[in-house]
């Protein structure tokens, strides 16, 4: 995996945990809105918007550097609309980054699986 991958990945990591966040806080926020007087799903409406279209932004470029199967993108799109899925997003980038930084290493030390 070279940097550029790995960066990728990286900021697709790191914008999926706010992102589930903001989508919690935003469903607390529209419940609120119903049952009192408190308003604050412009703001939050705005900023999981942002967030969300910054996880889509890094999903394509990931999705364009590491050349995921259609099935492996589209599990990362739908975790991004689910109220949680951000959080498995997370988990689940973090597994491959650490397993793409393991097997760059081993290829650039000449270890070659047997």
């Amino acid at each position: 995996m070279d940097i550029k991958t790995a960066s990728a990945l990286r900021r697709l990591r790191l914008v999926s945990a706010p992102e589930a966040i903001s989508f919690l806080i935003l469903i607390l926020c529209s419940v609120l809105k119903r049952t009192t007087d408190f308003n604050a799903v412009p703001v939050m409406g705005m900023v999981h918007g942002v967030l969300f279209v910054l996880y889509v932004i890094f999903w394509a470029d990931s999705w364009s550097r590491t050349r995921w199967s259609l099935r492996t993108a589209a599990l990362y799109f739908v975790l991004s609309v689910l109220p949680t899925g951000g959080f498995f997003a997370e988990r689940k980038l973090k597994r491959e980054v650490e397993a793409g930084v393991i097997a760059a290493r081993a290829r650039k030390e000449g270890i070659v699986n047997a």
